[in-house]
């Protein structure tokens, strides 16, 4: 297959912009050319024109799955941020703990693979204090559809689990053993305690939600936009936590002063003031 065009390049980024809401810098030709160019040798095509011409006429949901499916990245692990956690232990002495009413609501906005959703679940059971008291509900989102399937399974490779502490291990995952192989499912505890959705976080009704949220963990996804839109979901999110609620993004992302009430409280944690 010839490289893209840039002519081709141009009509897939607006395509991209236009059903997705993500934004493509020029410097993602090439990482445009590796994805869509795999996804036209599976659907036996032999050129860019003929993907974008499927693209462009299909109507139908499948069609913008497999889209997203092709330009989104979902690089993941469990507890990663460790500075965050560290903070989130704290807040849960000085503002959780403290709460009249024992009820938590948690949003994992770009969950990936699970890990994240997982992690925060492990996360309460170790450290809020009379766990088994707390009426906890975590909605883990994301856009892609076949990476909400592997989460829902909950089970992942030795690999996947590399840095997770063996105690951490022992309590909270099932280990299972063939032959060739070892894979860990996370317990009936953790996986009970979210409900997984798809959500795009550009076109989404956010409108949803009928309940304030406690924490929302919305970390490295604001990369695939631009910031117009990076603040109207950054205004979305604040809109949707508790007074004092926390907001967790990427440690190389940044939320402008101003945006949704909310204070920097934390590297990457914002808090609604």
């Amino acid at each position: 297959m010839k490289d893209m065009t840039k002519r081709e390049f141009d009509q897939f980024r607006k395509l991209i912009y236009e059903h997705l809401g993500i934004s493509l810098s020029d410097q993602k030709v090439s990482l445009l050319q590796s994805r869509l160019g795999k996804l036209a040798k599976k659907k036996g095509m032999s050129n860019y024109k003929e993907l974008y011409t499927y693209f462009d006429e299909s109507k139908s949901p499948e069609s913008d799955i497999e889209l997203e499916d092709a330009v989104t990245t979902n690089v993941t692990s469990f507890f990663r941020e460790p500075q965050q956690w560290v903070y989130l232990k704290e807040y849960l002495k000085t503002h959780v703990e403290t709460k009249k009413e024992r009820k938590l609501r948690i949003w994992s906005a770009a969950c990936s693979s699970g890990e994240e959703p997982y992690s925060i679940a492990i996360f309460l059971q170790e450290n809020l204090k009379d766990f088994a008291s707390w009426d906890i509900k975590i909605l883990a989102t994301d856009i892609s559809a076949d990476i909400l399937k592997k989460a829902m399974k909950g089970r992942y490779t030795e690999r996947e689990m590399d840095g997770v502490p063996k105690h951490i291990i022992q309590r909270h995952f099932n280990v299972v053993k063939t032959a060739s192989t070892k894979v860990f499912d996370i317990s009936a505890t953790s996986k009970n305690m979210i409900t997984f959705r798809k959500f795009n976080l550009v076109y989404g009704n956010y409108g949803m939600f009928s309940n304030s949220i406690d924490m929302i963990f919305c970390r490295n996804v604001m990369i695939y936009f631009d910031k117009p839109v990076q603040t109207q979901i950054d205004t979305h999110l604040a809109g949707l936590l508790h007074k004092n609620g926390l907001l967790f993004i990427g440690h190389s992302e940044s939320i402008p002063p101003g945006v949704g009430n909310l204070k920097l409280v934390k590297s990457s944690v914002y808090m609604k003031q």
